[in-house]
């Protein structure tokens, strides 16, 4: 286990650490799973585990802190509710004291995977037709969860209102509709496969929307090319044909899916990937616009941050030799919760409790203006990546990723001509 985590109490599953959903997962099919506040974990797939543990240091910079390896099981608490608790791998529980969990919650407020099991089958006092119409309510349940599923897949784009009351990243647990998604079905495989098997490896990473409030994120799968080196017939031939009937064929990026916060409605917009593939060059630069516009205006403070750091980001993997990171994705994160500061004349005593209302044109002599935003732009997903100093891998390849640099190049371009249109 990493060293990187700090000492705490453990007062809840003092041999394990309760995983909840992670509600700001946009994109992708993979189960991401919330470990802490700093802290998500996913399902260990050994290609992507080689790949960080093996990582060149000048990508470190560019995708998430590996945090180590642990061990999830598929439990049910005391109350019936199912759960995914993740323990240390081979059993040392003494090195649990060593994971930062001190903002867990009590077992009672943590968002639940499914409502209670029928437990009380052999309990006289509960009547045998109460039992029976509970389990008619499950089931259909069930049935409704899935044609949510497929609803998803048909609203393509959704609108979540937010509360203003309050914290306002609070207001997001319930709200992502992708990760809930991707959490529920893996729950059911986890549960099909429970007699056969309750023991998983999760590998945990860097959680990169921990500093910001209100975290709006653009997950891009870059590339022309989606299918690893060992993928079947069918999976490269279904990989091609949605690269070809996307954007990435063209240049080598599409949206894979896209959180945004509308300041002006208080909204969350949601856009998931099934509506990316679809979207035309012309609709991906309207896409890319979108999410840098907070539903009153476009966040220009954001573009030289986010051009600087893809230049920098494509310069790193010309370098690389031999990769290819097929099927990987690029996260833009920034704070849709933007930092006020006042004007250099005013006095600050005087603004004390001046509310965040007060900050548009309406302030008169308390003018505020936005402070530079911090913007992060990580690689994720190596499940597909190879290298030759993998060693195993049948086919070597050299040089650099030519579709995934030729994506970023493009991505630069784009958002470069969004900047410059924009200040006309």
């Amino acid at each position: 286990m990493s060293p990187a985590f700090g000492a705490m109490e453990v007062e809840h599953y003092s041999k394990g650490v309760l995983l909840e959903p992670f509600v700001h997962q946009v994109g992708g099919h993979s189960c991401v799973l919330r470990f802490n506040d700093k802290t998500i974990c996913k399902p260990l797939i050994q290609r992507e585990h080689q790949f960080y543990e093996t990582l060149p240091t000048e990508m470190r910079k560019f995708t998430p802190q590996y945090e180590g390896v642990v061990s999830v099981s598929f439990e049910e608490d005391e109350d019936g509710n199912l759960c995914l608790i993740a323990y240390p791998l081979n059993g040392d529980h003494d090195n649990l004291e060593k994971l930062d969990n001190s903002d867990c919650e009590p077992k009672s407020k943590l968002l639940r995977w499914t409502n209670k099991k029928t437990m009380l089958l052999e309990n006289d006092k509960i009547p045998k037709e109460w039992v029976r119409q509970h389990r008619k309510e499950e089931k259909m349940k069930s049935h409704k969860l899935e044609e949510e599923f497929e609803w998803l897949k048909k609203s393509e784009v959704l609108y979540y209102s937010v509360e203003k009351k309050g914290n306002v990243s609070s207001q997001f647990k319930h709200h992502n509709p992708w990760s809930m998604k991707c959490h529920q079905q893996q729950l059911q495989r986890m549960k099909e496969n429970a007699k056969h098997r309750n023991q998983y490896k999760f590998i945990l990473l860097e959680n990169l929307t921990s500093r910001y409030e209100v975290p709006c994120v653009l997950d891009l799968k870059m590339g022309t090319r989606q299918h690893g080196d060992d993928a079947s017939e069918e999976k490269k031939a279904n990989q091609i044909r949605k690269c070809q009937q996307s954007t990435s064929a063209v240049i080598g990026v599409r949206v894979c899916g896209m959180q945004v916060y509308q300041a002006g409605t208080g909204q969350l917009m949601f856009m998931n990937k099934y509506h990316g593939r679809k979207l035309s060059v012309q609709g991906f630069k309207e896409a890319l616009y979108q999410f840098f516009h907070n539903g009153k205006y476009l966040r220009r403070e954001l573009f030289e941050s986010v051009i600087k750091k893809l230049t920098e980001l494509k310069s790193v993997l010309e370098k690389q030799e031999s990769y290819r990171f097929y099927s990987s994705s690029l996260l833009i994160i920034y704070d849709g919760k933007e930092r006020q500061e006042v004007a250099v004349d005013s006095d600050p005593e005087d603004l004390e409790d001046l509310s965040e209302e007060s900050s548009d044109e309406s302030a008169g002599a308390y003018a505020y203006k936005p402070t530079a935003s911090t913007v992060d732009v990580r690689m994720i997903d190596f499940a597909h990546t190879t290298c030759k100093y993998y060693g195993e891998d049948s086919v070597v390849h050299e040089g650099q990723d030519t579709g995934y640099v030729f994506g970023l190049q493009n991505l630069i371009d784009i958002i470069k001509e969004i900047r410059d249109e924009s200040s006309e």
